[in-house]
């Protein structure tokens, strides 16, 4: 071999395996659902066989209402889950099987109201508000510290609070930062994200992408590609526009009539199971989403810890276990390991 022909084959050689460095492994994730019980082996291993690479854990702190400032957190009448030492078992019992980890604690407002509509009425209320949730998230950030996860999500659905008290959220993050080192996020709702002022700060644009995409009760395939071609265009402006790559940090679809038109509903009392429509959204949010530079990848919403026992085909809810979508998830997250 002359030396011209040995140069060439080195710099490609060097070059290739610069390129392999820099692309980053998909974040394949569930969304862990808390439970009373702590977590074995047997709760892990179906995670494992969906070919799952990373798992957020969802501490919950509650408030009472919309206009109430109080948030009541790692309190002995929530479940196991819920509570820090609950989060801090699953982080480290998860670890064991090399999955990497999302901290996200989030809230949780009695009777299910909408967290992005929370708003207090009096400065008092929402130096109060600013008090109480700022313990929350240090006190988790604390712990993502110490358990060492991968990533760690400041909130979740906070759009009033975030546009009503800006400074707090600017505050805060940077006491966050000089408590955890990894990378941050902020859970923000589909049609809340653009307006977030925060991200150039965070590592990821944080989405929970539950964007409209077909009307039809059982959406056709290339009904749904077209749908998503707006929410893509939009989400590759704002990740150029900042520089920062676009992660879901929830994503998922109900197996009920309809669940392209408005897949946040979780209503219960739609009726109508339809496992075909589950099953084309997720082929069809996996060849759109999944192959995209700007695009991280997601945390499916939801996965409860008994797995035998849930989902199945007669269950009309977000969850994909023990249903054809299930099988579709597995083959995507094999794919993009």
């Amino acid at each position: 071999m002359n030396f011209r022909m040995f140069i060439c084959i080195l710099f490609f050689s060097i070059s290739f395996l610069n390129s392999c460095a820099q692309k980053e492994a998909k974040i394949n994730g569930i969304s862990f659902v808390a439970s009373r019980d702590t977590l074995v082996q047997n709760h892990i291993n179906p995670i494992l066989s969906l070919n799952s690479n990373y798992a957020a854990i969802m501490p919950f702190g509650f408030i009472k209402n919309l206009e109430h400032p109080e948030l009541i957190f790692n309190s002995n009448s929530q479940w196991f889950g819920e509570t820090n030492s609950g989060a801090k078992q699953y982080i480290h019992k998860l670890k064991e099987n090399n999955l990497k980890i999302m901290l996200k604690p989030q809230i949780w407002i009695w009777r299910g109201e909408f967290t992005g509509n929370l708003k207090m009425n009096s400065e008092e209320d929402w130096k109060l508000l600013e008090d109480s949730y700022r313990l929350f998230i240090i006190g988790f950030a604390r712990l993502a510290m110490e358990t060492q996860v991968d990533l760690f999500c400041l909130g979740t659905e906070l759009e009033q609070f975030i546009v009503h008290r800006p400074e707090f959220w600017n505050q805060l993050i940077l006491e966050v930062k000089n408590i955890y080192k990894g990378k941050l996020t902020y859970a923000a709702n589909w049609d809340e994200y653009k307006r977030v002022p925060f991200w150039i700060q965070l590592d990821y644009i944080g989405v929970d992408g539950y964007f409209p995409v077909s009307e039809s009760k059982t959406p056709p395939i290339n009904e749904i590609k077209a749908g998503w071609s707006q929410w893509k265009n939009e989400m590759k402006t704002l990740s150029d526009s900042v520089n920062k790559k676009i992660l879901f940090t929830e994503f998922g679809y109900r197996s009920v009539d309809f669940s392209g038109k408005e897949p946040w509903n979780s209503d219960q009392t739609l009726k109508g199971v339809n496992l075909k429509a589950q099953s084309n959204l997720f082929n069809v949010i996996f060849e759109e989403l999944w192959n995209e530079e700007w695009f991280a990848g997601g945390y499916l919403w939801k996965w409860f810890i008994d797995h035998e026992r849930v989902g199945g085909f007669d269950n009309h809810m977000f969850t994909p276990q023990n249903k054809p979508a299930e099988s579709i998830i597995r083959a995507n997250y094999l794919t993009n390991n």
